[in-house]
């Protein structure tokens, strides 16, 4: 039965119907992985932040005059694609991991909401910096953090 309310409990189906929790032990180890993919999530978002910085930066812009429409070939083009294709990938995975706690919060289980909103505070305080969130306006995804 799917709840559409919050309820506390220890039986839940969190995201796929073989991740069932029927006792205790079953529930406090899907909370606790519940809480460690909360707070992965949140060091994933801060290495996608130091990248995108340490991008930023490198990119110095060049004294010469470009015409605008020829596009001049510069040695450290291969460097920014793949460092553009290193943030994309980074925020393609986040972004996975983001709504997939999206949709176990939806199991309207308290403990479960509960856990990922702990885990996302406890990743929050262990692994994002002061002066990052200040410093560049990240494109985020999802609306959980």
């Amino acid at each position: 039965m799917m709840h559409m309310t919050f309820y506390w409990g220890k039986k839940v189906t969190i995201l796929i119907d073989s991740w069932k929790t029927n006792s205790w032990t079953s529930y406090v180890l899907s909370l606790l992985a519940c809480l460690v993919v909360a707070a992965f999530y949140q060091y994933l978002e801060n290495r996608r932040i130091r990248l995108k910085l340490f991008a930023a930066g490198r990119r110095t812009p060049s004294p010469e005059i470009r015409t605008p429409l020829l596009r001049w070939r510069v040695a450290g083009d291969e460097a920014k694609l793949g460092v553009k294709f290193a943030e994309a990938v980074l925020f393609g995975v986040n972004s996975a991991i983001g709504y997939l706690l999206m949709l176990a919060i939806m199991s309207f289980n308290g403990g479960v909401f509960v856990a990922i909103v702990v885990g996302l505070t406890l990743g929050y305080f262990l692994f994002r910096n002061e002066g990052e969130d200040s410093a560049l306006v990240v494109d985020n995804s999802c609306a959980c953090s």
